[in-house]
């Protein structure tokens, strides 16, 4: 939302004539003066983007050579992708705190690469990929990438990495390892008894740092811990290997004169078409989910950046592997160790990313000769490691939670033992199966009860491929009975309602009654049941109904003992039990631990119809609400015997320290009909004492100096919408009056926002200065305001 602000943002008072040049004397001829070129402005960083550029570039290094190692490419090929990743697709892509570069998640694909094509041809496979991704970012299907089961994607990263902690164990003992991941398990034993002591202990070493460095206690742990764990393994390895004098290979960087680039590919066409839809989607899907989780990890961060734009990171991942293979290095997709090291270093934009390139850049060019003093087992136990942590027990307790495992064990068995393109076909393949499985498995039964009523449970959901035996089972029930029919289940398709339609139609017209319930037993309204008259019959379930498996009764048919309001208190609490607390009592669980965090103080009315959460799309946590009868904020200093509201925005503004303040008002305010239709003066009820805060609502109004609101290009409708308009302006100029408020607002910490809800019209509108009216001085900013509809706004 955009909070109401001046049209002018300089401080000094100006003429209608200044800024234009003033005419010389006449008969005079203006001097000619020459302007000097201006200097070019060097870009303003942030602190926080350097000192996030330097933690990552201290995390990126070694891993970059670790990879590099393990794919079989030239070293120097994972500080050319670290590079090209920092650079291009931090300067072109639209997740701006995600780091890009070579990925763990890729090493087996390179490496499979490597082997087959040779490496100059991989490069040109990467440069492909990269035209790939560029041209579906044009297309705008980033999105649809996300459709890939989260089981898949797991599956698919944790054979990878299962593939290289076994390939990098060999290296760590000492030996060589072979491209098949089943030859690397089956020369493994023999390797484990003639391991190289030298390299296994410098492997332990830094196995021993990586663990033990985040395990540091008290205020020394923390201290030291700023320094990342990677950098320091491998620079205690280093040193110790250094001076005790080891032999052991080490990392070698040739000469960049010797550097490979790019060249034509080389192979069988269809060969080079698998290997370059494998590099992309490999790439395209971890950069991707990547990015959304870097939106996570920012989303209650007071950060300038916004939602991730999915298609431009595509885009930009897109460059940069063009770059990236066009220069000899390694494919590159967003990393989540780095990114996350990023957030968490307090980077605000995307100048960390491509600083982080340029400390790449320069270790490449004036390093080399400390680099090469790193051992190769350092590098490989570092790289077995993050393959190892690849492998995640989250995310196996996740899809075991979600009856995914299968799907999950089908594509990591089938990227180890075949590879990453073959393990993602059959994990896909798997979970369609696994779909159709869900879809197909409905059980329907029959029964009848000790008073006669037939009784018809459909368990699961009821599809076509239902149909024969749901229609065999209603045949069964005699004409005239008394049918209830049980739906316990959240999907009905077209063929399975027309049919229990027909039935229940036909059912009914021979003297029999039938009642459909869900899993709670509450009765369920049916959508679209049509009269003698032929018109649809009124309804109170809606398919707008955001909350999970809601059910709706009758309010025309009170259940037994005579209490509607106890009973539907009563049995919505028991349905929230029953369905909705198991799947946010996580979350709950974590909101109690944390204490709230909300980004916005809400203050609306006490409308039953104003549901805040529908409306703006928020869940637990996220807003500080207040509602009152009117959305009333009275002055600060008004003698009103009550200072909730008052205390509410206190607290919110001083503790919560939350960014903005919406005021919501709403059609058809009683509130606002009570202002206009109360008598002055008789007896001072408390709702009458409550409602005066609304009569400056009243007078701003009437004034005759100050037009209309207008909503959405029109007038209000009558009096009472233009009321229900201008309380939310008057409300928020009272709002400016607290002191906590006018504070955070000089600070530049909080943001005012009005709205306006037509219930009607089930449409939001966000009011906004009238942008035809043009220097507005500060006490009339909220004079003139129209109400934008909120059709298409982002949640």
């Amino acid at each position: 939302m955009t909070a109401f602000v001046p049209t002018r943002t300089d401080d000094s008072p100006h003429t209608p004539d200044e800024g234009r040049p003033h005419s010389p004397p006449p008969g005079r001829r203006a001097p000619r003066i020459s302007r000097l070129p201006r200097p070019p402005r060097l870009p303003r960083i942030a602190a926080a983007d350097l000192s996030a550029s330097i933690a990552v570039f201290l995390i990126a290094l070694p891993l970059s050579l670790g990879i590099a190692l393990a794919t079989g490419a030239p070293l120097q090929a994972g500080l050319v992708a670290a590079a090209a990743g920092g650079l291009v697709a931090g300067r072109l892509g639209g997740a701006p705190l995600q780091v890009s570069g070579p990925a763990a998640g890729l090493t087996v694909v390179t490496a499979d690469l490597i082997q087959k094509y040779g490496w100059r041809t991989t490069c040109a496979i990467t440069v492909l990929a990269g035209l790939v991704q560029v041209g579906l970012g044009f297309l705008r299907v980033a999105r649809s990438a996300l459709a890939v089961s989260p089981a898949i994607v797991h599956g698919m990263l944790a054979g990878i990495g299962i593939t290289i902690a076994v390939a990098q164990l060999h290296i760590v003992l000492g030996g060589s390892p072979s491209s098949s991941v089943v030859d690397n398990i089956r020369e493994l034993p023999a390797q484990l008894a003639h391991p190289q002591v030298a390299a296994l202990s410098m492997s332990a070493l830094t196995l021993a740092l990586l663990l033990a460095w985040a395990r540091i206690p008290g205020r020394a742990g923390r201290i030291l811990r700023t320094v990342p764990a990677a950098l320091v393994a491998v620079a205690a390895a280093t040193t110790t290997a250094a001076l005790a004098g080891l032999t052991l290979p080490k990392v070698d960087l040739p000469s960049w004169r010797s550097h490979a680039l790019a060249g034509l590919p080389e192979g069988p066409v269809l060969g080079i078409v698998a290997a370059v839809l494998t590099t992309t989607l490999v790439c395209s899907v971890q950069s991707l989910l990547g990015a959304v989780a870097v939106d996570k990890l920012t989303a209650r961060r007071p950060t300038q950046q916004g939602r991730s734009d999915l298609d431009r990171e595509l885009l930009g991942q897109g460059a940069a592997n063009i770059v990236s293979g066009t220069l000899g290095g390694l494919p590159v997709a967003g990393v989540a160790v780095r990114s996350s090291a990023n957030v968490q270093a307090g980077a605000v934009s995307r100048k960390s990313t491509m600083l982080h390139g340029v400390w790449i850049t320069v270790a490449a060019l004036l390093m080399v000769p400390l680099l090469e003093l790193i051992p190769l087992a350092a590098l490989a136990a570092l790289v077995m490691a993050v393959g190892v942590q690849m492998v995640s027990l989250h995310h196996i307790r996740t899809v075991t939670r979600h009856r995914e495992v299968l799907v999950y064990a089908v594509t990591t068995l089938g990227v180890v033992v075949l590879g990453v393109l073959e393990g993602v076909t059959l994990g896909v393949a798997m979970a369609v199966g696994v779909a159709l499985h869900r879809l197909t498995r409905t059980r329907i039964t029959r029964s009848v009860g000790p008073d006669g009523v037939h009784h018809v449970r459909v368990r699961g959901q009821l599809t076509f491929l239902a149909v024969p035996r749901l229609t065999r089972a209603l045949h069964l029930v005699p004409s005239g009975a008394e049918a209830v029919i049980e739906l316990d289940g959240s999907f009905m398709d077209h063929a399975a309602y027309e049919s229990l339609h027909d039935w229940q139609s036909a059912h009914t017209n021979r003297g029999g009654s039938v009642e459909l319930t869900g899993r709670t037993g509450a009765r369920l309204a049916e959508p679209h049941v049509k009269d003698d008259d032929g018109q649809s019959s009124h309804c109170h379930c809606r398919p707008w109904t955001p909350w999970r498996n809601h059910h709706c009764e009758s309010p025309d048919t009170p259940p037994p003992g005579g209490h509607p309001s106890g009973h539907q208190l009563a049995s919505g609490i028991s349905s929230f039990q029953r369905n909705t607390a198991p799947l946010v009592r996580g979350e709950l669980a974590r909101l109690a631990r944390e204490g709230q965090q909300p980004s916005q103080l809400f203050l609306t009315c006490a409308d039953s119809r104003l549901v805040t959460s529908m409306i703006t799309s928020s869940g637990p946590g996220d807003l500080f609400v207040v509602r009152n009868v009117g959305n009333l904020v009275p002055p600060p200093g008004v003698e009103s015997g009550d200072d909730s509201v008052a205390a509410a925005i206190e607290y919110a503004v001083e503790v919560l320290r939350v960014r903005s303040i919406t005021v919501c008002g709403h059609s058809g305010c009683g509130a606002m009909q009570a202002l206009m239709n109360t008598e002055p003066g008789g007896t001072q009820t408390p709702l009458k004492r409550w409602l005066r805060h609304g009569l400056p609502s009243v007078e701003r109004m009437a004034a005759t100096d100050r037009p209309w609101t207008r909503i959405a290009g029109r007038a209000p409708a009558d009096a009472t919408e233009q009321l229900c308009l201008t309380n939310v302006v008057q409300q928020l100029e009272h709002l400016r009056a607290h002191e906590a408020v006018t504070r955070a607002l000089e600070e530049g910490r909080l943001e005012l926002h009005g709205m306006y809800f037509h219930v009607g019209e089930a449409q939001a509108y966000l009011l906004t200065e009238d942008p035809s009216h043009e220097g507005a001085e500060e006490g009339e900013l909220f004079d003139r305001v129209a109400a934008t509809a909120l059709d298409n706004a982002p949640a």
